[in-house]
């Protein structure tokens, strides 16, 4: 069994941000402070349900807090976008240099 304290710091954020539409939610939320229906309608195609509990992981793990406005980064939150910028950066240029993933057949 492994927990919390076992398991490699990395390796507990990269399981938090591989949930489907995190990284998404975060993205939207990089500027104002956004509704739970202006933050649906950002993401597109994620359902309430979703939306609803990567709000509720996102807000259990400090990257994401309620305010008057709505929903906003935390400063950790807003940390990790700082962080994942190169790595975004790099993205690009490999996307557009070999099609990214899954390869195109």
């Amino acid at each position: 069994m492994t927990s919390a304290t076992t398991t490699p710091p990395i390796a507990q954020i990269v399981a938090l941000l591989g949930r489907k539409w995190l990284m998404r939610v975060i993205w939207e939320l990089r500027g104002q402070a956004l509704s739970f229906r202006q933050l649906q309608q950002a993401c597109g195609d994620i359902s309430p349900t979703v939306l609803n509990q990567r709000i509720k992981d996102l807000v259990a793990t400090g990257l994401v807090e309620r305010g008057d406005a709505g929903y906003r980064l935390t400063s950790q939150g807003r940390e990790l976008l700082q962080v994942y910028r190169p790595l975004s950066d790099w993205a690009e240029r490999w996307v557009a240099s070999t099609g990214g993933y899954p390869p195109k057949a």
